[in-house]
């Protein structure tokens, strides 16, 4: 996933289906000069951690 995208879901409200590591994750925040996201799986909204935004895939 590119920086613009990782954005754009964060600011839509949406639910939008994103993975990492074969898990589905939330983006809460995109730090968009380091190329990280705040992210947290779907399963375990209490395990925050930052990805490198190129390893999050959509759908």
């Amino acid at each position: 996933m590119n920086v613009e995208r990782a954005s754009e879901i964060v600011e839509s409200g949406d639910l939008i289906r994103v993975n990492y590591d074969g898990q589905q994750i939330f983006i809460q925040h995109v730090d968009e000069s380091a190329k990280v996201a705040r992210v947290y799986a779907l399963d375990d909204p209490s395990d925050e951690f930052e990805v490198n935004i190129e390893e999050l895939n959509e759908g």
